[in-house]
C-alpha cells in the first residue's frame, strides 16, 4: 500500500473523536505489513492487509451513512487523506455489493478461470466439501 500523503490543512470538527480508532488501525496495518511471510502463499500474506483496509473503510462508511455521526466535511476529508477507499464505498452503496470485502473480489482478471471470489457466493449456494484425511 502506498504511503498516505497528509495535507497541511487542519482536520475538520469531529476529527478528534475518530482519530484514536484510525491510529489504532494504522498501527495494525504497519504490523501486518512487516509480518514475516515465510511459508505463506503470496495471496495469504495480503489477507491481513485487505482485512484491515476493509475495517478502516467500513468504520468511516458506517459513521457517515449508517449512524450519521460525522459530517460530510469530515467524511470527505477522510477520503481525501486516504483513510477510506472511495471506490469500495461506491460499491457498498450499490445493491448486491453491500458486503463486498475488497475490490479485488470482483475483478475476474486476477483469477485462473475468470471467476469471482468466494465471498461473492451466497452462503445458501455454497456446497459443503468433505475431505478425507490421508
Amino acid at each position: 500500500m502506498p504511503k498516505v500523503k497528509r495535507s497541511r490543512k487542519a482536520p475538520p470538527d469531529g476529527w478528534e473523536l475518530i482519530e484514536p480508532t484510525l491510529d489504532e488501525l494504522d498501527q495494525k496495518m504497519r504490523e501486518a505489513e512487516t509480518e514475516p511471510h515465510e511459508g505463506k502463499r503470496k495471496v495469504e500474506s495480503l489477507w491481513p492487509i485487505f482485512r484491515i483496509h476493509h475495517q478502516k473503510t467500513r468504520y468511516i462508511f458506517d459513521l457517515f451513512y449508517k449512524r450519521k455521526a460525522i459530517s460530510r466535511e469530515l467524511y470527505e476529508y477522510c477520503i481525501k487523506e486516504g483513510y477510506a477507499d472511495k471506490n469500495l464505498i461506491a460499491k457498498w452503496k450499490k445493491q448486491g455489493y453491500e458486503n463486498l470485502c475488497c475490490l479485488r473480489c470482483i475483478q475476474t482478471r486476477d483469477t485462473n478461470f475468470g471467476t469471482n471470489c468466494i465471498c461473492r457466493v451466497p452462503k445458501s449456494k455454497l456446497e459443503v466439501v468433505m475431505s478425507l484425511p490421508l
